[in-house]
């Protein structure tokens, strides 16, 4: 980046930073923050929150990457598109659709809640644990294979570690929508940040609504800023220099 770029970075990044102060201001969400007795409240919002995401994220990550893998596999590559078209049946109905069908079965809670998060994240890391393996040069392969390594090592060896940047990409598109769709989890008494943004829209309280929504903005930051931190830790070095 030069040095007149940056420049106008940081000045549109103050301005911003300014309206958005001026902004809270205005609408009271500062001094909403403010009242002590809020703190225990957001703490408990935020803590059922992240309880949903790192829950359903967790078995989400397990379940697409896992079916990412076998339909890599050269005895099911037939099937990868008909299973991926299942997969992605979660994420083309509506997240509201998905919380009442699931709330039906379920009940009302953190479980249903929990659940339905964890259709809704499966397809993007599935999809990309697909296509991340699916692009491993055959030629690398064929060399892995002809150094004596068996199927199990090129996977966690070679295949696994080419594809990690893109399995990555894949879980934090999924975690992104999952940090702001948990707010709906709200509407099937599962709590988390929720409460506030619908109590403020039903209220028409604007400072209850951004108090909600802002932690939620900042949390889905935060996430990616990790998920940033460990794309340094599991993509080699190499890969990392060609992706810039």
């Amino acid at each position: 980046m030069t040095q007149l770029p940056r420049k106008l970075y940081k000045a549109v990044l103050l301005i911003l930073l300014l309206t958005v102060a001026v902004g809270l201001k205005r609408t009271g969400t500062i001094a909403y923050f403010r009242d002590p007795y809020v703190y225990a409240d957001l703490v408990r919002l935020m803590w059922q929150h992240i309880h949903m995401v790192v829950y359903s994220m967790f078995i989400a990550t397990v379940v697409g990457v896992s079916v990412g893998i076998i339909l890599t596999r050269p005895r099911l590559k037939a099937y990868s598109g008909f299973v991926m078209y299942i997969v992605s049946l979660g994420q083309t109905i509506p997240s509201l659709a998905v919380l009442a069908l699931v709330m039906s079965v379920l009940g009302i809670g953190s479980k249903p809640a929990i659940f339905a998060l964890t259709i809704y994240s499966i397809l993007p890391i599935a999809r990309n644990t697909l296509a991340g393996i699916n692009a491993v040069p055959p030629p690398t392969i064929d060399a892995a294979r002809g150094m004596g390594m068996g199927t199990w090592r090129i996977l966690l060896e070679v295949e696994i570690p080419m594809a990690m940047q893109v399995i990555l990409t894949g879980f934090r598109i999924a975690l992104v929508i999952n940090i702001g769709t948990a707010a709906l989890a709200y509407l099937i008494g599962a709590g988390g940040m929720g409460d506030w943004i619908f109590s403020g829209i039903y209220l028409m309280k604007t400072d209850k609504l951004l108090a909600g929504s802002i932690p939620v903005t900042l949390l889905a930051l935060f996430a990616d800023f990790l998920v940033d931190l460990l794309g340094m830790v599991l993509v080699s070095k190499g890969l990392r220099i060609t992706d810039r």
